[in-house]
């Protein structure tokens, strides 16, 4: 049975584990390997995440069955002021995709939205990555518009903005 829990920062190496699994298949045929590491190290060293968690509001969910971890989504509610919730990173073992933990995790997101009267989630999604845009469509986000990025180092991200109404 698959359980989600809210993660405290003991379990941030976790989910820089899976990141650092999940990435290089997810965007092997999107992002350029100099890309992908950047990215990994900017987004993903766990001062980043600690300070994510402890000073920027993120929450991590984990999600694990049997004592091994699955995929995680960190999200933001409120986010600016607004009445919607930021999922900022959600991320699935690819040996474990397609078994309804991302849903899961996204269902568990929209219930803590609901209860602190937010109407919306929102992320950001590589705009090739076809695949969890498809999933996204699927669950009842819609394209809300498009965005580039400048993160550095020359690089950016190229993103569609994706919505889901909730109430």
């Amino acid at each position: 049975m698959i359980t989600i829990t809210k993660i405290n920062e003991s379990l941030l190496p976790e989910i820089q584990g899976i990141a650092f699994k999940t990435w290089p298949k997810t965007f092997a045929n999107i992002l350029s390997p100099d890309q992908i590491n950047y990215m990994l190290d900017w987004m993903y060293d766990l001062d980043t995440l600690r300070s994510q968690l402890l000073e920027k509001a993120h929450v991590f969910l984990l999600a694990h069955e049997s004592g091994n971890s699955l995929g995680f989504v960190s999200y933001e509610v409120n986010q600016g002021g607004s009445n919607k919730t930021k999922i900022h990173k959600i991320y699935i073992l690819p040996e474990t995709q397609g078994k309804g933990v991302g849903k899961k995790l996204l269902m568990a997101v929209s219930e803590i939205a609901l209860k602190h009267g937010d109407t919306h989630l929102f992320l950001n999604v590589n705009k090739y990555n076809q695949t969890a845009i498809d999933f996204y469509l699927h669950l009842g986000f819609y394209e809300a518009f498009k965005e580039v990025i400048d993160i550095g180092n020359g690089f950016v991200m190229d993103d569609v903005v994706m919505e889901m109404k909730l109430i």
